[in-house]
């Protein structure tokens, strides 16, 4: 099961409203969970399913496309050449980890986890299954990498029903996550975190997001799923993202930014909430300051 634009033959997808008429038509999956007026954009010889409620059938669809929380059918685990594993961290079968690479005390490796070389995982640090960590990372203690993105459809009287979160989290080279950070998985697909990322301590990532080389978070940020920041953007400490935005390359947000349009202009600083310029919310907070001492 996958998305519309990422579906391949063979798999189901899905489409709610006529906003994705396009990426429907377009789409290469072999069967779709789709409203009874979006019949008309389906690919030719596709099959389908009509829904009453597609985000709530989709979602019951994800659940029976879940891997087993655990494989017990995947091969013993593999360690590189110098790579050193306490005897006290607990490594499922089907995991792979490089050379040279350091696995302290409590850490968890899921099934089928992979590390590359020269990386160093610090005590109590997770890692759900199928997750992937690249060369000369860092993971602080207390980190989870892999946990369920916080999905859920709606029924009308309230209920919520359980979104499957059957993608995987992808950590590039050279990346640093601080302590008690929590980097959810994707739906579909994968949560990357690019090249030379650096990551605070208590930084929260949702699902699905994709965040740039070389771009820094500082302490209790948080980004809501599905939001792409570009390269080298720098995110001062307790600001957030909503989620489904596009943020530009080089973009600063200073301490308690509320983000939640997306920004299409490169090399801009931002401030506040709600989020303007920083050199207009500097003028902003000396007006009133001056009407306080007024």
């Amino acid at each position: 099961m996958n998305d519309l634009s990422h579906a391949s033959a063979g798999q189901l997808s899905f489409a709610e409203h006529k906003k994705y008429t396009t990426d429907l038509q377009n789409s290469k999956a072999s069967a779709f969970l789709i409203p009874e007026n979006l019949i008309e954009a389906l690919p030719k010889n596709s099959s389908y399913i009509v829904c009453e409620n597609v985000s709530i059938s989709m979602a019951y669809a994800t659940k029976l496309f879940a891997p087993r929380k655990i494989d017990f059918k995947a091969p013993d685990p593999l360690r590189g050449e110098g790579t050193y594993i306490d005897e006290r961290a607990n490594i499922e079968d089907g995991v792979i980890i490089g050379k040279n690479s350091t696995i302290m005390a409590g850490v968890y490796l899921g099934s089928h986890v992979f590390i590359g070389d020269n990386t160093t995982i610090y005590p109590n640090a997770v890692i759900y299954r199928d997750c992937v960590i690249g060369n000369d990372c860092i993971i602080h203690g207390g980190t989870v990498v892999g946990a369920d993105g916080f999905g859920f459809s709606h029924t009308a009287m309230g209920e919520h029903i359980k979104i499957y979160q059957n993608g995987n989290v992808v950590i590039e080279d050279d990346v640093e996550i601080g302590a008690n950070c929590a980097i959810d998985r994707a739906v579909f697909g994968s949560t990357v975190i690019k090249k030379g990322v650096k990551l605070d301590n208590f930084i929260h990532i949702g699902h699905n997001c994709e965040i740039g080389e070389y771009s820094l978070f500082v302490a209790q940020s948080g980004v809501g799923g599905s939001t792409k920041l570009g390269r080298n953007c720098v995110v001062s400490g307790q600001s957030a993202f909503t989620d489904h935005l596009d943020i530009a390359p080089f973009s600063t947000f200073t301490a308690r930014s509320g983000i939640t349009k997306s920004i299409k202009e490169p090399k801009g600083v931002w401030s506040g909430y709600p989020l303007m310029p920083h050199k207009e919310w500097m003028k902003l907070q000396s007006k009133i300051a001056k009407l306080i001492k007024e």
